[in-house]
């Protein structure tokens, strides 16, 4: 990858690393949704939601879909799915050894 490349997927990663950004992409992947049912589900302002959904969409993790005089946001595609969803996988998943006191992993 070139240093262009890895600057803009580590820029992903720090859009997502906001709370609010990831759990409106979270509630993207389970189906499209407006402005107006982001906002309500998350408990966030229509401006702040809207704010995070224009850097969403600047950064191709989001798309906006025209539905009639809607617009509803979904996921861009498949990568970004997959990507989401591989992490949710890796977090919520049973691991074989659980993470370790601080004072534990330093022996």
């Amino acid at each position: 990858m070139s240093s262009e490349q890895v600057g803009d997927v580590a820029e992903v990663f720090r859009l997502l690393g906001e709370p609010n950004r990831l759990r409106i992409v979270l509630a993207c992947l389970e189906a499209d949704r407006t402005v107006g049912e982001i906002g309500e589900a998350l408990g966030l302002s229509q401006s702040l939601t809207s704010h995070h959904l224009r850097l969403l969409r600047t950064a191709r993790i989001l798309r906006a879909v025209r539905a009639g005089r809607n617009v509803a946001y979904a996921i861009d595609d498949d990568h970004v799915r997959d990507v989401v969803g591989a992490m949710v996988a890796h977090f919520t998943e049973p691991h074989e050894h659980a993470r370790q006191p601080d004072e534990e992993r330093e022996r």
